[in-house]
């Protein structure tokens, strides 16, 4: 597929996609969301690829959300069964994500941001959920996974105002991992990526997985039944399972084929 309004490389286990409309500040349209939801497809199918880094062309805007000149100039609206860019609705990738976040990231930008697993931001990265000053509501996720990730006071208190956060605030709130210089956001994602690729990707994908569904029940209920997720079952069955200790007796690196 001819990519026009983004960008995928990859880098061994690594694949980088940005979001590539520079001149609207890459915010997004309906065309950009079905781009973006067969590259997250493609990488979510790909057993060669084992995390990806999100982020946004230029060195002002990760994403500013929907097109709202698009929008107003009667262009139509919406996205496929991924989500806003392809991630806010997509619950079935095990894999890591990491937004790496250059610049602006407000609205839909913000809510993709909060769908990756890291958001690593630089130091002019700015958040907010703007919505309600243009009489719409961020109804792409970010009404359930700010309060969720940082409490519900603090959650209302950005969205009922529309309020505009700093990267330093976002990481004291506690939506942000790592703070780093501007123009080294990528940088700073690859480098989690990097760290991220040294355990076994069966191991990540049966702790991410473990998570998600955990936190969806009770504490008892997560923990009686977690040996029954699926990805849990892939590694107790894959050779990294066996490569893992063997490689630990062994007092040697170990070797990773994700299977």
């Amino acid at each position: 597929m001819e990519l026009k309004f983004s960008r995928v490389e990859r880098k061994g286990p690594i694949t980088i996609v940005t979001l590539s409309r520079p001149e609207v500040y890459n915010a997004l349209h309906i065309d950009a969301h079905f781009e973006l939801n067969k590259v997250f497809d493609d990488f979510a199918a790909d057993p060669a690829q084992w995390v990806a880094v999100v982020t946004g062309a230029g060195d002002k805007a990760f994403c500013a959300g929907n097109d709202l000149k698009w929008q107003a100039a009667g262009g139509k609206r919406g996205w496929d069964k991924g989500g806003f860019a392809g991630l806010t609705s997509r619950f079935d990738c095990d894999k890591p994500i990491i937004a790496a976040v250059n610049g602006v990231a407000m609205g839909g930008g913000f809510e993709i941001a909060l769908a990756c697993d890291l958001i690593i931001a630089s130091e002019n990265a700015t958040f907010a959920l703007p919505e309600p000053r243009v009489g719409l509501a961020a109804l792409a996720g970010g009404l359930h996974r700010l309060p969720r990730q940082i409490g519900l006071k603090r959650a209302m208190g950005m969205i009922l105002t529309a309020r505009h956060v700093s990267a330093r605030e976002g990481f004291e709130l506690g939506f942000v991992n790592e703070v780093v210089p501007q123009g080294e956001a990528l940088a700073g994602a690859l480098r989690w990526a990097e760290m991220i690729t040294k355990n076994s990707p069966m191991s990540i994908r049966a702790s991410k997985q473990t998570i998600r569904k955990g936190l969806a029940v009770s504490l008892e209920q997560a923990i009686e039944e977690q040996r029954e997720y699926p990805a849990v079952k892939a590694m107790v069955a894959s050779q990294d399972y066996i490569e893992g200790p063997k490689a630990f007796s062994e007092k040697r690196p170990p070797k990773w084929v994700g299977k």
